[in-house]
């Protein structure tokens, strides 16, 4: 769920970042030292929280060794042991038996010649119980993946204290308690990649766990509830430690100095947790960085333009929903490999560096919920061919939308909304051929009648939001609007319009929201509105329409049952949507089915909300 935002009045349905987005996916392959980024579906099965499209995971390296003929008994009585553990076997038994080479059951790979094995490869089977300790006694085990499945109790310090794992991943389960200390080892552990990541683990990090982790280069434990202060520890005991994952925990207290001794790491994520203060500038001695997310903590302070230039590697840089102030340094454009920039929700002012248009790898750029001013001309944004986001919501720019803009042909999703921005459509934004998301609402755009025509040959509009401006035109009946094949949204509230619901809207068969309502139009609802087949969410409310309630409301298909629901899109928007202050959405189908024709001049209203029963969860409001 969404934390509450607290505005002043209510704007009109319009894209919204929130302050608790979470990427949709930052999973790793690690192998030796080429990492590289992969998607994952999200996590449905965990019982502590479900991420939005943004679940993580770490792939374990499966070398496929050629299985021996036999394992040992001491291997075979350990698998057995294991397996005894378990509540639900996830129908390993019809493989797991005595009479059979442990070297050929499901999930298990030998080495050749030595007959030993060395991989249990067991995620995604719907295990059940604990995990025994007796998986410690397979002394040339070096890759165990249980990830995705249901497991519980403790994680076995025989495990984290091996002997022969490099890979350990147990992610996406339902394990707690916290992290065993284990006695000081004599010699250095082998493991290379730990990924404990959506669990139920809570407690610190004690530092013995690591002192021997010479070899340690990955480490996701994101999506937990560790609390205390970041550790560090690692930075001193593995000169080669590269990945960092702290991700919705409960981490409080400053980012450590010592963090900058991690001259190795590659990925820093420490996102949805309680860590405040300054970001301290030893950070900056990590120079091979190329993922930083301290994502909706409590940080404050000021961009260091300085220091930031040291990290010429960021690829990506995630700083939204903190408290930093000031400017954009100059500086950022020094980022040459840049590709994601997030500084969404803080109290960052002054206008927008023109050394922007350096950074020509960027692909998403996100300055929502700020204080910025001035014009966005200043950015030439023609020199940043592969944007794809552009989202610059709720501040205080002026003037109009750039043409330079309209040369970023890749861009599919821009939000201009709630700024000050005037004038007319350019032509020219019919260039943005990939274009699926628009937001332009509470500015001061003018003329209704030429954006309509402009914008219908964007052909690949999803989602269309240009309500609270274009105040008291006449809303246009033009029959030449056609196109929007592809609209699913449409909203155009709060425009003070004149005029009638337009015949043209009955030529988008594909929309889903329509919002009209805090306009002045007038006459009936047309008898055409129920052709539009998937249409589940119209509001019309607060305008002077006429005339009886046409019936056939009643029996559009999407506002039926509830055994339609299954039918609508499940499509993603580009940008979060809300409506209202408090409810941020990212699916269409989210929102709740509704009808409302309220504070209108409507007749036999009575007699529809008898027939409304029917309507999936509410027809009239």
């Amino acid at each position: 769920s969404s934390p509450l935002m607290v505005f002043m009045h209510r704007p009109p349905l319009m894209s919204y970042p929130g302050r608790a987005q979470h990427k949709l996916g930052f999973p790793y392959w690690f192998h030796q030292k080429t990492m590289q980024t992969l998607q994952f579906p999200s996590k449905t099965q965990s019982k502590k929280l479900h991420i939005p499209c943004f679940a993580l995971a770490l792939v374990l390296l499966i070398s496929l060794a050629s299985p021996a003929s036999s394992c040992t008994e001491h291997e075979e009585a350990s698998l057995l042991q294991f397996h005894a553990g378990l509540s639900w076997g996830g129908g390993l038994a019809a493989t797991w038996q005595r009479n059979k080479d442990c070297c050929t059951w499901e999930g298990i790979i030998c080495s050749s010649p030595n007959r030993t094995v060395t991989d249990v490869s067991l995620a995604s089977r719907g295990l059940e119980g604990i995990i025994s300790p007796f998986l410690g006694n397979l002394t040339s085990l070096l890759r165990l993946n249980l990830s995705h499945n249901s497991l519980s109790g403790g994680l076995p310090l025989e495990l984290v204290s091996s002997s022969s794992i490099t890979i350990l991943d147990v992610s996406f389960n339902q394990l707690n308690g916290t992290l065993h200390k284990p006695a000081s080892p004599s010699t250095a552990r082998p493991l290379q990649v730990l990924n404990i990541s959506s669990n139920l683990f809570a407690g610190q990090f004690p530092s013995t766990t690591w002192e021997a982790m010479e070899n340690l280069r990955a480490l996701n434990a994101s999506n937990n509830s560790f609390t205390g202060h970041i550790p560090t520890y690692f930075c001193n005991s593995s000169l080669s430690f590269a990945l960092l994952d702290l991700c919705l925990n409960k981490f409080s207290g400053n980012i450590p100095q010592q963090i900058g001794h991690c001259s190795k790491l590659r990925e820093l994520r420490a996102g949805y947790n309680n860590i405040s203060g300054e970001i301290p500038d030893e950070l900056f001695n990590a120079t091979l960085l190329e993922y930083l997310s301290f994502r909706n903590n409590h940080l404050n302070g000021v961009l260091d333009g300085v220091h930031i230039t040291k990290l010429r590697n960021l690829v990506t840089l995630d700083l939204g929903g903190n408290n930093f102030s000031g400017k954009i340094p100059d500086s950022i454009g020094q980022l040459k490999k840049l590709e994601e920039f997030h500084l969404d929700n803080n109290n960052l002012s002054g206008e927008l560096p023109s050394a922007l248009s350096n950074c020509t790898n960027l692909a998403v750029l996100v300055l929502s919920s700020n204080k910025f001013s001035g014009q966005l001309t200043k950015v030439n944004f023609s020199n940043l061919p592969n944007l794809r986001t552009l989202d610059v919501y709720y501040n205080n720019f002026t003037g109009t939308v750039p043409e330079s803009i309209y040369s970023c042909s890749n861009l599919t999703a821009l939000r201009v909304s709630t700024n000050k921005l005037d004038g007319q459509l350019s032509p020219r934004i019919s260039d943005l051929k990939s274009l699926t998301f628009l937001s332009l609402s509470t500015n001061r755009f003018r003329n209704i009648t030429n954006a309509l025509q402009i914008l219908k040959s964007c052909r690949n509009l999803t989602t269309l939001l240009i309500g609270d401006n274009f105040k008291q035109e006449f809303m246009t009946e033009d029959d030449r609007i056609d196109g929007f094949e592809k609209l699913q949204v449409l909203d155009i509230e709060d425009c003070q319009l004149s005029g009638k619901i337009p015949l043209w809207i009955s030529r988008l068969t594909n929309l889903e929201m329509l919002l009209l309502n805090r306009n002045r139009l007038t006459g009936p609802i047309p008898g055409w509105i129920n052709s539009l087949s998937h249409l589940f969410y119209m509001d019309v409310s607060n305008n002077s329409l006429t005339g009886q309630i046409p019936l056939t409301l009643t029996e559009m298909p999407m506002l039926k049952s509830i055994e339609n629901a299954t039918h609508w899109d499940p499509r993603v928007f580009e940008l979060p949507v809300y409506n209202g202050p408090s409810l941020q959405y990212r699916v269409v189908t989210s929102f709740p089915a509704k009808l409302n024709l309220s504070n209108n001049h409507f007749t036999g209203a009575r007699l529809v909300q008898q027939q409304s029963n029917r309507c999936y969860p509410s027809c009239i409001e």
